[in-house]
């Protein structure tokens, strides 16, 4: 399958000349570096920037003392862990390694490093947490569903536990995190790779104590972001504030370095279940223990692992489902959304236990799930833990990827291994995952606008903000199969505070689903107010004019861009409510391992997802495609080590954290079903997570079918060597 329209943003991308924050020229403009906290955890008791100041080239350095003023990181919620403000930079106490402790200003980035060499400080080292375990500094506690009662367990015939780890992991974007702050006039532009810039214009306005139409934040080019740029962070405030004391732009770019040791982090639970089902398989209760990481103080990652409570069904009709969450506090980086955003982590903790439910039933996993999937006449559906489902047919995604996978001759071949005692076992696991998309309630809207030009052309905005997911091309491709013209006539206005009123952002999956929808919704209201004006030029009801192709057709036939040179400008601003949408599909891997080596190999990946419509199929399946190797990185790689001191112990860089490389990726088989949301009338649901979200408990149940495991919990991620050979002994 391939796209439907040629991406307008691959010739400037592919070509080079694409505009990154580091990229821009701004005369007088001041280079930031970082003074990082070389421990975990402990008492700052002096920074001295004196000899810093007279490194040649280096503008000025500050610490916490020499910006009295300068603002923490606003709270999001306390969380029951009132106090624990985020300075921007360390003024008492270091929370976790790599915290900022002075900044220093350079007239290039190589004079402001030098100058955090010549930074003194003073630190007395303390006890470090970097488990859930360690210590019960709780900064949020939740649920979801009702608790179950021990009859139900007690009766079941059959109840199974487990206990999984999902381990920290880094989003890993191609470009960090960036900033650039001018000031202007009475206020200021900044550029950053941001994924709301609505939202961190109004956040750096709250700071400052402005009205937010005193700030500009343009987004240009992103290099990925995978959750990991939606926030304002310490560094952020401190440039913002430099920048205004000097009265001179001032930029920071995080390195690779930098990255891996104080950017987000995602997923970091610690999980205990218990499901329980008749002796037909048929499920009965499902309970899920959450003790999640969510780092050194309470940010927005607090409250995420309520995404992993409500989302514990899964796709199954399990009439009683009990959720909850402990949110402990630890001295690493903060936990934040990181693609897929919980869900993955409801889904892991499930598939893992439904197949070892099956194990224990002696039900082939495919037979177990199709027991117990929700009909799709039992859509909408309102889950045990709250979530209220749009539409699914799960039975017919799984049917699909069996086909695609060749299902029995894979099992055949299973068989004929197991016979012969000179081959290596393969396993074939499977995962059925629902995930959503748009986001939470209050927050399921965006504003856009379609604006008709005189010279007919259009311009679309909206407050998204790109990052490598097509806007540029589909968003106005959208708008223009509404107007019935060509896309070449469509222009997109979005990442940039100026082009709407207010914005919401890049996040949740929410583009096409809410962005999509809702440009949709506005280009077909320009054409009704097109009709409506021609019709009050031809002094005839409205019904008798038609819209044709951006022109309008009555008494006689008018082009919209001479009717607007008549009448005026013609433009349709919206605020664009939509429903949460949930997405689904199922996941297969077959794997082969060498229980004397630990390897695993995965031979084949079949992913089948359902988005609802698909704008465009080829970006759906590029989507996809990144996340399923992204999943594939959690399954087999990426783990942070930490040391006892608790910094993670990654000297060698992206050489220690392993991301799947082009050599990794094994033979990934992407199909679709489509199930229309019925809550917009474009269908689409979000599409960007799925393969972060199913992939990893289909390699983790392939590997225990080949080890032929009774108990899986041996089998924590990432499925290193080491693990495997001692889950094979």
């Amino acid at each position: 399958m391939v796209e439907r329209w040629l991406r307008r943003e691959d010739e400037r991308l592919l070509s080079g000349t694409g505009r990154y924050v580091a990229d821009l020229r701004v005369p007088d403009c001041l280079e930031a570096a970082f003074v990082r906290s070389p421990v975990a955890h402990g008492a700052l008791r002096s920074v001295d920037c004196t000899a810093a100041r007279d490194v040649p080239g280096v503008v000025g350095a500050w610490s916490a003392a020499d910006l009295p003023d300068l603002p923490p990181l606003p709270h999001v919620a306390s969380m029951g862990a009132d106090g624990w403000e985020w300075p921007a930079l360390v003024k008492d106490e270091i929370r976790y390694p790599g915290e900022a402790l002075a900044v220093v200003l350079g007239e290039d980035r190589y004079r402001a490093e030098d100058g955090t060499a010549e930074v003194a400080f003073q630190i007395d080292e303390l006890p470090a947490v970097v488990s859930t375990t360690d210590r019960a500094d709780v900064a949020f506690h939740g649920e979801a569903g009702e608790p179950i009662d021990d009859s139900v367990w007690d009766q079941a015939a059959v109840v199974v536990e487990g206990h999984y780890r999902q381990q920290l992991l880094m989003p890993s974007p191609m470009e960090c995190r960036t900033i650039l702050c001018a000031p202007k006039g009475d206020g200021l532009i900044i550029w950053s790779g941001h994924q709301a810039p609505h939202r961190l214009r109004r956040e750096l306005a709250g700071l400052l104590g402005w009205p937010v139409d005193r700030i500009r934040v343009v987004v240009r080019d992103t290099g990925g972001t995978f959750g990991s740029k939606s926030a304002l962070f310490p560094e952020y405030i401190a440039v913002v504030a430099l920048a205004l004391r000097l009265g001179r732009p001032v930029r920071w770019v995080e390195d690779r370095r930098e990255s891996m040791l104080v950017a987000t982090r995602g997923r970091g639970q610690d999980q205990r279940v218990r499901l329980a089902a008749d002796a037909s398989g048929k499920l009965l209760a499902y309970e899920l223990i959450i003790d999640a990481d969510v780092g050194a103080y309470p940010h927005l990652g607090a409250a995420l692992p309520m995404q992993t409570a409500w989302m514990a069904t899964g796709p199954y009709l399990t009439p009683r489902v009990h959720a909850t969450v402990r949110s402990v506090l630890t001295n690493t980086m903060v936990t934040y959304p990181y693609r897929g955003a919980g869900r993955p982590e409801a889904a892991s903790a499930l598939e893992r236990t439904m197949d070892t439910l099956a194990r224990r039933l002696n039900i082939d996993p495919v037979d177990l799930r199709r027991r117990n999937f929700i009909p799709p006449d039992r859509f909408p559906y309102l889950t045990p833990t709250g979530r209220d489902y749009d539409s699914a047919n799960h039975a017919a995604a799984l049917d699909l990827a069996l086909r695609t996978l060749g299902y029995d001759a894979w099992r055949a071949e299973q068989t004929r291994r197991r016979a012969d005692p000179d081959a290596r076992p393969i396993g074939i696991g499977l995962s059925c995952y629902v995930e959503r998309s748009g986001g939470e309630a209050g927050g399921l809207y965006e504003y856009v606008g379609v604006e008709a030009g005189d010279d007919g052309t259009f311009t679309a905005r909206c407050g998204a903000a790109p990052s490598g997911q097509s806007h540029e091309t589909v968003f106005p491709a959208l708008v223009a199969e509404t107007l019935g013209v060509d896309a070449v006539r469509v222009h997109l206005l979005e990442g940039d505070t100026t082009a709407t009123p207010d914005g919401v952002g890049s996040f949740a999956s929410r583009s096409a689903q809410i962005d999509g929808a809702g440009l949709q919704h506005a280009a077909t209201l320009l054409m009704d107010r097109a009709r409506e004006r021609a019709a009050t030029l031809w002094e005839v009801p409205v019904d008798d004019t038609e819209w044709s192709g951006g022109v309008i057709q009555g008494p006689s036939t008018i082009d919209l861009a001479e009717l607007v040179k008549l009448t005026g400008p013609l433009r349709v601003d919206e605020r664009y409510e939509a429903g949460m949408a949930f997405p689904f599909g199922t996941h297969i891997a077959v794997v082969e391992v060498d229980p004397d080596l630990g390897t695993v190999e995965v031979l084949r990946l079949v992913a089948v997802d359902d988005c609802g419509h698909p704008i465009d199929p080829g970006v759906v399946r590029g989507q996809a495609f990144g996340s399923a190797v992204q999943g594939l990185g959690q399954a087999l790689y990426e783990d942070i080590p930490f040391g006892e001191d608790g910094v993670p112990q990654l000297p060698g860089g992206l050489l220690d954290y392993l991301l799947p490389t082009y050599a990794e990726i094994p033979p990934i088989d992407l199909r679709e079903t489509s199930t229309p949301s019925p809550r917009t009338q474009l269908g689409a649901k979000g599409a960007g997570e799925s393969g972060c979200i199913g992939t990893p408990p289909a390699i983790v149940n392939a590997v225990a079918d080949a080890l032929r495991l009774t108990d899986a919990d041996v089998l924590q991620m990432p499925l290193t060597p080491d693990i495997v050979w001692r889950a094979a002994r």
